[in-house]
């Protein structure tokens, strides 16, 4: 157990009594305070795509006010939705981490930053992505690869955008949950798969990849009928299943 799990464990979530008597010690200002940098920590951590934890939460930001820890977290929630056109989700309640997650339902909700990708990683994503969702759900690493290939990214070389293209795939999109990376048992030598991580299936529209593929193949999107079905079935890309609770037990 690493310490900022032990922390967690000795962290008990207030009771409305509790937090109720918390709220009467403090004053407006201190807990908007709080909140305010509640929201900062998060958006900062967000930059990166990286979950937030809610030990790291409680240990450098919520410090002695953690009596009224989910009044903070709801006033969070709320500027996030109402300010930011954002949603704050709990992806892991067992081990309390958040992510950011574009708010569909909000007029003000801006474009995913996979959909629209503003820098290459991202247009990197949407490709694995898209291939991904084009073959089932679940692809060989080694597709995955010969796919990058054919693109001029070479996984076995050093990218000018990318830099180390297989640490960008196997690590930085997989510790952001954009992607999984799933051992395959009984395989020797050891093979890898990739599905898509929890913030793909919360951020990412399929039916958008399937506009993407249809304007690369200059082909109508329902002609790939099965994937069509699929994405046309969900209203939001929030509540799509994760498939990480399906592979958890096989994660590298």
């Amino acid at each position: 157990m690493t310490q900022e799990e032990d922390e967690d464990a000795t962290f008990t979530q207030p009771s409305t009594s509790q937090v109720q008597r918390g709220l009467e010690k403090l004053t407006p200002a201190q807990v908007d305070q709080k909140t305010a940098e509640v929201v900062q920590y998060i958006l900062v951590k967000d930059q990166k795509k990286i979950p937030v934890r809610r030990a790291d939460l409680v240990k450098h930001v919520v410090k002695d006010y953690r009596t009224i820890y989910p009044e903070i977290i709801k006033r969070a929630t709320r500027i996030f939705e109402q300010v930011f056109g954002l949603k704050l989700v709990e992806i892991d309640p067992k081990n309390h981490m958040y992510i950011l997650v574009n708010n569909l339902d909000t007029p003000v909700a801006r474009a995913s930053p996979v959909e629209c990708p503003s820098n290459p990683k991202m247009g990197l994503l949407f490709v694995i992505l898209s291939v991904i969702f084009m073959k089932g759900g679940v692809v060989r690493e080694n597709l995955i690869w010969n796919i990058l290939k054919k693109l001029r990214v070479d996984p076995g070389q050093k990218h000018e955008e990318f830099g180390d293209v297989r640490k960008t795939v196997t690590d930085e999109f997989v510790r952001q949950r954009y992607l999984e990376y799933v051992r395959i048992l009984h395989t020797e030598p050891v093979e890898y798969e990739f599905r898509w991580g929890q913030r793909a299936d919360m951020e990412v529209s399929k039916a958008q990849i399937l506009v993407f593929m249809g304007q690369i193949h200059e082909q109508d999107p329902r002609s790939w009928s099965q994937q069509y079905r699929e994405a046309h079935a969900i209203s939001t890309p929030s509540s799509t299943p994760s498939s990480s609770q399906a592979s958890s037990s096989n994660h590298r």
